[in-house]
C-alpha cells in the first residue's frame, strides 16, 4: 500500500511538467517562427517550430503545418513564437515589376513566344499584368517560372502542396 501511495505522489508531482509538453484538449498546435524573420526573407523548415495555443477562439487563417510556410517568402517582419497568418507569406517573387518576361501562348498545335514587360510583380501561379511592346496593350498573364509567363489561359498554376490538399 505504501508503494501505491508513493507512485501516486510521483505521478501527481510530474503532472505539471507533463502539462507543459503535451497539448490539452483546450489547446491547438500551430507553427510559429523559431526566431525573427525579416520582411522578404525565405522561410525554411529550420526557421519554424510548433507552439500550443488556447483553442478558443482559434485565430482564422493561421498556419498549422510547416508545409504551409516552407519555401514561402515573408510579406512582413515575423516575430519569433507569434502565430503566422497565411496572408503574411507568399510564393517567392520570380517576376519583378519592370523586368522583361518571356510570354508564352499555347494552343493545340501551336506555341508562340514573345518578349513583354512586367507591369506588376508575382510568384508562381500569380496573375500579373504584362505590356505587349508591339501592340502596347496590357494583358493578364500567369507566372510559370523565373521571367516567364503564360498568356491566354490565366488559370492559376497549382503548386504540389495545393494538389496534395495542404
Amino acid at each position: 500500500m505504501n508503494i501505491q501511495i508513493t507512485a501516486a505522489c510521483v505521478l501527481l508531482a510530474a503532472m505539471p511538467a507533463l502539462a507543459d509538453t503535451a497539448p490539452t484538449a483546450s489547446q491547438v498546435r500551430i507553427v510559429v517562427p523559431a526566431h525573427d524573420i525579416p520582411r522578404g526573407g525565405l522561410i525554411a523548415d529550420t526557421d519554424l517550430t510548433y507552439r500550443d495555443i488556447g483553442a478558443s477562439p482559434i485565430p482564422i487563417g493561421i498556419a498549422f503545418t510547416m508545409d504551409q510556410l516552407d519555401g514561402m517568402q515573408t510579406r512582413r517582419f515575423l516575430r519569433a513564437a507569434e502565430p503566422v497568418r497565411l496572408d503574411d507569406v507568399r510564393q517567392p517573387i520570380l517576376v519583378t515589376k519592370g523586368s522583361n518576361v518571356t510570354m508564352i501562348f499555347t494552343d493545340p498545335g501551336i506555341t508562340l513566344t514573345a518578349t513583354g514587360k512586367a507591369m506588376t510583380e508575382g510568384g508562381i501561379g500569380d496573375t500579373i499584368t504584362v505590356l505587349n511592346p508591339v501592340s502596347y496593350r496590357q494583358i493578364p498573364a500567369v507566372v510559370t517560372g523565373s521571367g516567364q509567363v503564360r498568356v491566354g489561359d490565366t488559370t492559376p498554376v497549382l503548386m504540389p502542396q495545393q494538389i496534395a490538399g495542404n
